[in-house]
């Protein structure tokens, strides 16, 4: 979390007082916990919400999961005056927990405090928002028709509208799996998305960083940060964002906010965003501005599922090339948490942060983290009554995309054939409950569909280097970096199913391999 620089807190705006005023009422008491007895209320809640404002139910889930992981955090706000599952937001720009207010005739201490009331607040502002943009009802029955609407829910504009909900789409496309807390369990089965983007289309056309090339380029408020530097650059800031990726953009994009940072990393792929130079004072950490870089993390203090490990991976890389960048050293004296630089009052990033394995990966060491179990030289037919290493992988897809393929044990039983007709059926692909290699190629391609091609690098490659070797039944070594040899396989199918050979992964060729082509 950012902090404005010392003796710059005489310029708070009024509205900034009266946030932080509702956030001192916010915290004064703890959020109740869900009526007594009642089985699966978040997944009720969901269900009534959804059915009441005509919201996707799945696309609502998916919001929530975006914005705060299903975590209400009893009633605190964010660090944008953000609250419960669905951040209704109260601040000088995003009115959306007033909004809400207005809608379902709760009162703001109730979508505050309680899950259900919150996430029924949050399925108003979204059908408002279609309403708004003239969505009819056939439109609202079709999931990629929301675009517009949930990039409006984000309160952000332009570029960052985009981001906020290609993070929601991404979540569709991947499906996600989640417990939360009183151990009930959230799941979103995955599902091919092309959203209807509209004049949000141009939004993907984000410049690249001018100092970092894997970064793309957002740029704070001028009002949150200072020209130049009065002190030569000595050391890392990590933070944490207490709110998302898109949210923490937006909120340094606001004048008022006073805060800033100079890179904010995205927890589900390790997405990079530049928003103040290199050389300029971001204000994130008080005494320590004038020297150093600050890099914010998106997720909450006390939730470590937002510290995923290409959210590390990338921070670290991030962090390793500003140590050789400036000539910091790479040990824990120079990279260091908000909560260590002199004079803050911050946790963050807190004790779920993994100190040893990030410090070894900014090293170059390697994270010593679990190994890769997805990926195979050869991808062979399961079905029922098999067992290994790839059932197991089998169920891990699957869990890991909605649908529920039971223990990740290794063995091919009626709950993991039953999940593989789902998916099959949700792929278009004949259920007959067997993987081979058309339903390997699909499940090993889930999700976002990002373009990709030579000289790229990351998860997505590595998901696109899987997929090709199922696809073409020869090796595509899962390196995570598309170099000729991925370059080649990407051609071959690409000839092989009538597409256009050029070498790059684009709709068509993303579309292709989801579908198992």
């Amino acid at each position: 979390m950012p902090r404005r620089p010392t003796g710059h807190t005489a310029r708070r705006s009024a509205a900034l007082a009266a946030l932080t005023a509702s956030a001192l009422v916010a915290t004064a008491s703890p959020a109740p916990a869900s009526p007594g007895g009642t089985p699966d209320p978040m997944n009720q809640a969901f269900a009534r919400a959804a059915e009441r404002y005509g919201v996707p139910r799945d696309l609502l889930a998916a919001v929530g999961y975006g914005e705060t992981h299903l975590d209400g955090h009893s009633g605190r706000p964010s660090q944008a005056g953000g609250y419960g599952v669905m951040h209704l937001v109260s601040n000088p720009v995003n009115h959306s927990l007033e909004k809400a207010a207005q809608l379902t005739g709760e009162t703001p201490a109730e979508l505050r405090q309680d899950t259900g009331a919150n996430i029924l607040g949050g399925a108003a502002v979204l059908r408002s928002h279609a309403d708004a943009l003239g969505l009819g009802r056939d439109e609202r029955a079709d999931i990629d028709a929301w675009y517009p609407a949930v990039a409006r829910y984000g309160g952000a504009e332009g570029a960052v509208a985009g981001l906020y909900a290609d993070t929601v789409y991404t979540f569709l496309a991947q499906g996600l799996r989640t417990t939360v807390a009183g151990g009930e369990r959230i799941a979103v089965t995955s599902r091919p998305v092309a959203p209807e983007k509209g004049p949000l289309a141009s939004a993907d056309d984000i410049t690249q960083s001018p100092d970092y090339p894997s970064a793309q380029w957002v740029a704070a408020a001028s009002a949150n940060y200072a020209a130049g530097r009065s002190a030569p650059v000595d050391k890392v800031v990590v933070h944490v964002t207490q709110g998302s990726y898109a949210g923490a953009i937006s909120w340094f994009q606001n004048p008022a906010s006073e805060v800033s940072s100079h890179y904010v990393v995205r927890s589900s792929d390790g997405e990079i965003t530049q928003m103040v130079r290199d050389k300029d004072t971001a204000y994130h950490a008080r005494s320590a501005n004038s020297s150093s870089l600050g890099i914010e993390h998106e997720g909450y203090v006390d939730d470590p599922s937002w510290f995923t490990d290409p959210m590390y991976r990338s921070s670290a890389a991030l962090t390793a090339h500003l140590c050789d960048r400036y000539g910091i050293p790479k040990d824990r004296t120079h990279v260091i948490g908000h909560s260590e630089a002199p004079g803050n009052d911050h946790t963050d990033p807190g004790a779920n942060w993994d100190w040893t394995s990030y410090m070894r990966l900014v090293a170059g060491e390697g994270a010593g983290g679990e190994a890769d179990e997805l990926s195979f030289d050869s991808y062979a037919t399961q079905r029922t009554g098999s067992a290994g290493a790839q059932v197991k992988a089998v169920q891990r897809l699957l869990n890991g995309q909605g649908y529920e393929a039971g223990a990740e044990d290794g063995l091919f039983g009626t709950a993991t054939r039953s999940a593989v007709q789902a998916f099959q059926t949700t792929r278009g692909l004949p259920a007959d409950g067997t993987v081979g290699a058309r339903t390997w190629t699909a499940l090993l391609s889930a999700g976002t569909t990002p373009p990709l091609a030579q000289g790229g690098s990351g998860d997505a490659v590595k998901r696109l280097q899987r997929a090709l070797t199922a696809a073409l039944g020869s090796t595509t070594a899962a390196d995570g970096t598309f170099g000729p040899a991925t370059d080649t396989a990407v051609r071959g199918y690409q000839k092989a199913r009538g597409l256009a050979v050029d070498g790059r992964v684009g709709p068509d060729t993303w579309a292709a391999l989801q579908s198992g082509r």
